[in-house]
């Protein structure tokens, strides 16, 4: 019993035709029964009413929450209709809501979940179906999914005909405590007095809703969300959904809620596909909600849309991200997790073996693990005796206090004896350490720690501040309090306490963050396994082990050294800023324990040789021992590498290139470079053992395709391959589906395992040797109407230039009329005085032009270019290029960095 709205109807029964991303045809009204049996009319969206079984591949059952109506879901709606043999889409207006119709009835959880199956009886549904839900209609919709997975038919029940194939939920509720107040916000509009001034008497509820996402919604698409509820009496149920939000054991609706929460775990228990789409900034439904559905469906895939906040699928990759979830899960399941060989045997299957094995050595026990330099030129010194049996007490001792296997561990501590013991005591009780760099900030840092959903964080008293202030989730250890944990483990231990069997290879072990200087932080999840071969192919580089000491000013790495068995010097220096080391620290960090190699970030690199002018002769002298200097995270000029020789002449300086999800993925070092010579972007040398790489090739829109080659000279963006390659991103299902997203020839088929590869996301290109060249990041391509040019060589080539310290090259307006654009730090000693932006001068600019071949715009001069938090060195281009437009446009840029 359904009907078109007709235009005539339209402005009084249905929503104006003229809405944005609205298409009016979508528009139904339908005739159902309810709960009551009373025959009731809905106002429906629905993207093919007519469509037969072999026009679509199913049906998506959208539900929307309060104060939405459909309206929410017309990019779902869009993007659906526009695959051909897609997906329909079915949005229901909620009676009372939208623009169904308004009966008078007071609807409980209960009465919405019976009138949503009447609607569907109505609508003739069968085949299968994908229920997808929001806010509280994400509970309407799940309790209905569950009562038809209960039906004895079909594939996951359905005696109705209908399949239900999959679940989608965006910032709902599985269930609540009913001793639990409001959630969020929520508290506030349910006090005495309120509820109805703000819901239904005005219209406070509904604004305060449209104003939470980020960006600011349109305002024709605020008003469109507005149009069914122009009234009080058209908002009477946006009040009654409030009302009925289960708070407390006696609430009517309290069974209700408890039958979905059951049926969620019969969705699982059927094995239903499940996709938990999430706004981390929502104030009703927090981060307790996500850990609730991961808890209770652990094989849901899990998508948090970084910045979204509560109406979370207007964020603009949301309909994308739930298609791609639907072809990947639902259509063809499996198609990506064919059956794998397990990879090869692990010299050292435990990142804290070596700590055991020098500890139980009589020659080796009493000699240094960890030392630890000190401001005042002191340092502290911990055994391997020491550091080894301080990790087992800690891990006995955090076993008492309730850590478990899988349990989230937030590790802010600084570098030093008490973070390597902590993070091996971690591991080894079976937790998962989590990472996060304190120069990603505080707000960078408190979403890592918040999203990665932590049990427990183990912090500095400055850290700790933070977790209360802001609110982080899990129970807290100060960093003082780790003697107390491990006096408490050291006499379980005398008792006769045993340790927990040791973790399976296979589970996870750590959560990394990424430096966020390409966007959002992301938590990047490596098993027990490929931490212990990360560590072994970092050693391979670094050229460290038993006997080879490493004096580490990048906080990662001062972890890796012990799991090596080498002796790992922490100097004096504020490790959340490389810049703070100096040469002095360097020194006195290497003469401490004899070490052959250091690691440090190219800014910590950039100020050990501005500071090199200080040192005594005994610093000089141990710096000149060093035969393995490393240093990555980003680009370090060939220049500097070879300023580096001065004070290090023993060592090739190498440059490791990787990130986060897989380091090291090459290998070079001055040598190497030299060899190499000039060529368009950085050579960052060879795959190290057991690495592939190859490149997705660029289209003439700078878009990198699915098909990997190794052809000599082809530019796109680098593909990375092999077996201590990330597991997987954390909570971020399309961003890993995405980063592996490849189609490798047969031959690059059996070199790499199914799954193993990642996207860089940047670009570049291998030469006839095999040697890698890194051209910039993808997202830092200039794509004009006749050309893709990568940033890297034009920026290399506008520093050769006297007088250019450092260059960012830019593309400035509409592709079609786009303009090159260098953006450049002044050389101080030739071109002084450069406080505020300025254009270079006729001549300096003409120069620049003529070395990149580039037909430049202008050539702005800075005191200082925009750089990540992490390594105080990678450019902010898309920053410098939005700041370029405006400069050049004659309107008040301010400040670029």
């Amino acid at each position: 019993m359904s009907t078109a709205l007709s235009s005539v109807d339209a402005p009084a029964a249905g929503p104006a035709q003229d809405l944005p991303g609205w298409d009016p045809r979508w528009s139904r009204s339908v005739q159902a029964l309810d709960h009551t049996g009373a025959t009731r009319t809905w106002h429906v969206l629905d993207t093919a009413p007519d469509a037969g079984p072999d026009e679509v591949v199913g049906t998506l059952l959208c539900v929307h929450g309060n104060p939405t109506w459909s309206y929410l879901w017309r990019g779902l709606a869009a993007a659906a209709a526009g695959v051909q043999l897609g997906w329909r889409v079915v949005a229901v207006d909620q009676l009372e809501m939208g623009f169904s119709e308004r009966s008078g009835t007071t609807r409980t959880l209960a009465d919405r979940i019976e009138d949503l199956a009447g609607l569907v009886t109505a609508l003739e549904l069968s085949g299968p179906v994908v229920a997808v839900g929001h806010d509280w209609g994400g509970v309407v919709v799940t309790g209905w999914a569950a009562a038809e997975v209960a039906r004895p038919a079909s594939r996951h029940g359905g005696g109705s005909g209908i399949d239900v194939v999959g679940l989608v939920v965006a910032n709902t509720a599985a269930s609540w405590p009913a001793d639990a107040g409001a959630p969020g916000v929520l508290k506030g509009v349910l006090a005495p007095g309120v509820r109805t001034a703000v819901t239904s008497r005005s219209d406070a509820f509904l604004r305060v809703t449209l104003a939470l996402p980020q960006p600011p919604l349109p305002a024709a698409v605020k008003a469109a969300y507005r149009s069914p509820y122009r009234t009080a009496e058209r908002r009477a149920g946006i009040d009654a959904f409030v009302a009925d939000v289960p708070v407390g054991a006696a609430h009517p609706s309290r069974p209700a809620l408890d039958a979905v929460s059951e049926g969620v775990g019969r969705l699982a228990a059927a094995g239903v596909p499940t996709l938990v789409a999430w706004g981390p900034r929502d104030p009703v439904f927090g981060e307790w909600f996500l850990r609730d559905w991961r808890a209770r469906v652990p094989h849901a895939d899990v998508h948090r849309f970084a910045g979204a906040s509560h109406l979370v699928p207007e964020d603009p990759a949301f309909a994308s991200v739930v298609l791609r979830w639907l072809d990947a899960r639902v259509l063809h399941p499996g198609a990506e997790e064919a059956p794998q060989e397990q990879p090869p045997a692990l010299d050292a299957p435990r990142m804290w073996a070596a700590l055991e094995q020098r500890a139980a050595d009589p020659d080796l026990s009493g000699t240094p693990a960890v030392v630890e330099m000190r401001a005042d030129a002191s340092s502290r010194a911990v055994s391997w005796q020491l550091l080894e049996r301080r990790t087992r007490e800690l891990a006995a001792g955090f076993t008492a206090r309730g850590v478990r296997p899988g349990h989230r561990v937030s590790l802010l501590v600084p570098p030093g004896a008490d973070l390597t013991a902590t993070l091996y005591a971690v591991l080894r009780v079976g937790a998962v350490a989590v990472v996060a760099d304190a120069g990603l900030g505080v707000r960078g840092l408190s979403r890592a720690v918040t999203g990665a959903g932590v049990d427990w964080v183990v912090g500095v008293p400055k850290a700790l501040l933070a977790a209360r202030a802001l609110r982080w989730p899990g129970r807290r250890i100060a960093v003082a309090e780790l003697v107390d944990v491990a006096e408490a483990g050291a006499h379980r231990l005398a008792a006769g306490f045993e340790l927990p069997p040791e973790p399976d290879p296979q589970a996870q072990a750590a959560v990394l963050f990424t430096s966020g200087s390409t966007g959002p932080a992301k938590g990047v999840v490596y098993t027990h396994r490929q931490l212990v071969q990360l560590a072994q192919a970092m050693g391979r580089v670094i050229r460290i082990g038993p006997g080879q000491p490493l004096v580490s000013a990048f906080a990662p790495f001062a972890l890796f050294g012990p799991a090596l068995g080498a002796t790992c010097v922490v100097p004096a220096m504020d490790v959340t800023r490389p810049a703070t080391l100096t040469a002095a620290a360097l020194a006195d960090a290497v003469a401490a324990a004899g070490a052959t190699s250091a690691f440090l970030s190219p800014a910590a690199v950039v100020n050990v040789l501005a500071t090199a002018g200080t040192l005594s002769g005994d610093q000089r002298r141990a710096l000149a021992g060093v035969t393995t200097l490393l240093s990555a995270g980003a680009p370090v000029p060939t220049p500097l590498l070879q300023r580096v020789r001065d004070l290090m002449p023993l060592a090739d300086p190498r440059t490791p290139y990787g990130a986060t999800e897989v380091l090291p993925a090459t290998d070079v070092g001055l040598s190497d470079i030299l060899e190499a010579g000039a060529g368009e972007g950085i050579c960052v040398g060879r795959p190290v053992e057991g690495i592939t790489v190859a490149v997705a090739p660029l289209d003439a829109d700078g878009v990198a395709g699915v098909d990997l080659v190794t052809t000599p000279g082809v530019v796109g963006e680098v593909v990375v391959g092999g077996e201590h390659v990330k597991d997987h991103y954390d909570q971020l299902w399309a961003t890993q589906a995405a980063s592996v997203d490849v189609r490798p020839s047969p031959t690059l088929l059996g070199a790499v395992r199914p799954g193993r590869w990642h996207r860089t996301g940047d670009v570049g290109h291998l030469d006839e040797q095999g040697r890698v060249w890194i051209e910039g990041r993808l997202a830092h391509v200039v794509v004009t109407a006749d050309e893709v040019v990568t940033p890297v060589g034009v920026e290399q080539r506008a520093e050769s230039v006297p007088g250019i310290a450092r260059a960012a090259f830019v593309g400035v307006g509409p592709r079609r009329a786009r303009q090159f654009v260098v953006v450049a730090e002044a050389d101080a000693a030739l071109v002084p005085g450069i406080r505020r932006t300025t254009v270079a001068d006729p001549v300096l600019s003409q120069t620049v032009r003529e070395a990149t071949g580039r037909n430049l715009a202008a050539v702005l001069l800075v005191p200082a270019l925009p750089t990540d938090v992490r390594h105080n060195s990678k450019i902010d281009r898309a920053r410098v290029s939005e700041w370029a437009g405006r400069v050049l446009a004659g309107e008040r840029a301010g400040k670029l960095a």
